[in-house]
């Protein structure tokens, strides 16, 4: 993805930013997706009382979940009209988020090992340099702490159902959402992950069944969206 694609990411999400609560609106698709997303991560770790980073929080559909079971959620973007409405959302849901708008690389280098978790999900495929937004996470991560991925395969199935079907036929997003060469093999995000301290605990596939608007966890079918728990070690304790 070249350099000068990202701004036009940006904008894209700014115009749907006015639909991000919307469940029959541009991310409908999102909510149905999201409680599957909270019930794997919460899988391998607790969220009650935990230091949480959202990173490419959008319209906070996910920061929030995590607010709602304890978690201490800060939510990151650069799409300011997309922060706005994360914002005016919390004075109808009560919860508690601090949302700033600020790239993971500059928030990493003030913010140091200050999270237990760092999400990163369905945003991967929006950047021109997903390895450096992967660097930032882990460094914003403690020592034993827990980064979740998600993102899109680039498969000719992926192509055909993440873009042609989803944009064009069923119309579950909106059009030019994505783009085929900036999808992410499993086997490449693993080799950005390769010369970092951390460990790679799961890798799962995630279907969607946009009849029953239903997801579900699939750790053999990576053909499309999938997600990735990874734990940094920590040399106090050893890698686990």
């Amino acid at each position: 993805m070249s350099a000068n694609h990202y701004p036009q990411e940006i904008d894209q999400f700014n115009q749907q930013a006015a639909f991000w609560w919307d469940p029959e609106g541009p991310f409908k698709t999102l909510h149905h997706i999201n409680p599957v997303r909270l019930a794997y991560m919460q899988s391998f770790t607790e969220f009650n009382h935990q230091k949480v980073l959202d990173v490419g929080c959008g319209g906070g559909v996910l920061s929030e979940a995590l607010a709602a079971i304890g978690a201490e959620v800060t939510g990151l973007d650069l799409a300011d009209k997309s922060l706005q409405t994360a914002k005016l959302h919390l004075l109808e849901s009560g919860l508690e988020v601090d949302y700033q708008q600020q790239d993971i690389a500059s928030f990493s280098d003030t913010h140091s090992e200050e999270f237990d978790v760092v999400c990163c999900l369905e945003m991967l495929e929006h950047v021109p340099d997903p390895k450096a937004i992967i660097v930032a996470c882990l460094m914003a991560l403690k020592p034993g702490g827990w980064l979740f991925l998600s993102t899109l395969n680039r498969t000719p199935k992926a192509m055909m159902l993440g873009i042609f079907a989803a944009e064009h036929v069923l119309k579950l997003i909106p059009k030019g959402t994505h783009h085929f060469e900036q999808f992410i093999k499993p086997s490449e995000l693993v080799q950005m992950l390769n010369d970092t301290d951390t460990e790679i605990k799961d890798i799962s596939g995630m279907r969607y069944n946009p009849m029953t608007q239903t997801a579900v966890i699939d750790a053999h079918d990576l053909d499309i969206n999938y997600l990735m728990a990874i734990q940094k070690n920590d040399p106090g304790r050893g890698a686990k």
